[in-house]
């Protein structure tokens, strides 16, 4: 018994300094605070993953990171929340890359190769086995912000109140429009592109003012309530397949801890993988649904498709005309012939 005394006591007073110690640990753990906006609405698909990504963040970090996302480009217009981040009043843009091509055309090609990637997997390849960090953040850096991840939810598909079958339908076919690349080519092929903003597109619609829009894919489109409206569209979807992205304020990114960086990409991957797969299923039900609603769906022949992609790939490099971009398109296109979907 003598000897099981000073033990115990031994013992007592380890555990009650580990328990100090964590205690201590817990009381200097970093905390991150950010503000993000999207443009995305919580009724749509893409808003109900953001807000999983936020919850995945704050479990993984144990609450070190906290996260206030504004829905529906709440604080700022979408086009404005990349500078609204940069300049500290947001934290992190959660919109898309492509919005800012007035900046730098090459800015549409870290979102948007309309139809050079046939679906997420292969431009998310570009991204995590290429040099696709590497090339983005060489230009995000330039405005003072950090490319963190992309989520990419597969093919668009036009909405429409007029037929949309092949190219000679875009023939004066008024239709909402993201800034950037599209609009050249689609003026190429005869349509009247209008530049608004995302959550401008319903009221656009209903009353008149165009006649279709480049949203969304179908899931989305319909979360947006376009087809109460429009009638046409097409599945599956081939002109557009936006990467939206999370971009932060880079000082406040490179002040984060090393570990809450780690979880913020590594989140936004999962995110991706996500994304891609449930808008996959989604989209195959959302075409099922919309049928039966009587909203016709065009998929198009593969020579008009042709059509499409040659004067896609004309834009491309009319559009490269800044060393960065350049230099983005080549690092695309050489992925693209490494990987066989491009001569």
């Amino acid at each position: 018994m003598t000897t099981l005394k000073p033990i115990f006591k031994t013992a007592t007073l380890s555990a009650a300094g580990l328990a100090l110690a964590m205690v201590a640990g817990n009381a200097s753990a970093e905390e991150t605070k950010l503000r993000i906006q999207t443009h995305f609405s919580t009724e749509t698909l893409s808003g109900q993953l953001a807000q999983e990504f936020v919850d995945d963040v704050q479990e993984m970090s144990n609450g070190e990171i906290q996260i206030e996302m504004f829905f529906s480009s709440a604080v700022v217009k979408s086009t404005e929340t990349f500078d609204a981040a940069a300049t500290g009043i947001l934290d992190c843009d959660m919109t898309g890359g492509a919005y800012q091509t007035g900046k730098n055309p090459a800015f549409q090609f870290t979102g948007d190769l309309l139809g050079g990637y046939s679906n997420p997997y292969q431009q998310l390849s570009w991204l995590l086995h290429a040099d696709g960090y590497t090339q983005i953040n060489n230009l995000y850096n330039q405005h003072d912000m950090e490319f963190v991840g992309w989520w990419i939810p597969g093919p668009e598909s036009l909405a429409s109140t007029k037929p949309i079958r092949n190219t000679e339908d875009f023939k004066n076919w008024k239709f909402r429009s993201p800034p950037g690349m599209e609009t050249m080519v689609f003026k190429n092929l005869g349509a009247s592109p209008i530049v608004m903003d995302f959550n401008e597109i319903f009221t656009a619609l209903e009353s008149g003012i165009i006649d279709g829009a480049d949203a969304a894919n179908l899931t989305n489109n319909v979360g947006l309530g376009l087809y109460d409206i429009a009638e046409h569209t097409n599945y599956p979807g081939f002109h557009s397949m936006p990467a939206d992205h999370l971009a932060c304020r880079k000082e406040l990114w490179d002040e984060m801890p090393a570990h809450h960086r780690k979880i913020m990409t590594v989140a936004m991957q999962a995110l991706a993988l996500r994304n891609a797969t449930i808008n996959e299923v989604k989209n195959a039900q959302t075409a099922k649904d919309l049928r039966a609603k009587g909203v016709t769906l065009y998929e198009w022949e593969p020579a008009e498709l042709a059509k499409y992609r040659d004067a896609v790939q004309k834009g491309w490099t009319e559009y490269a005309t800044t060393p960065e971009s350049k230099a983005l398109l080549e690092s695309h296109v050489a992925f693209l012939q490494q990987m066989g979907a491009m001569k």
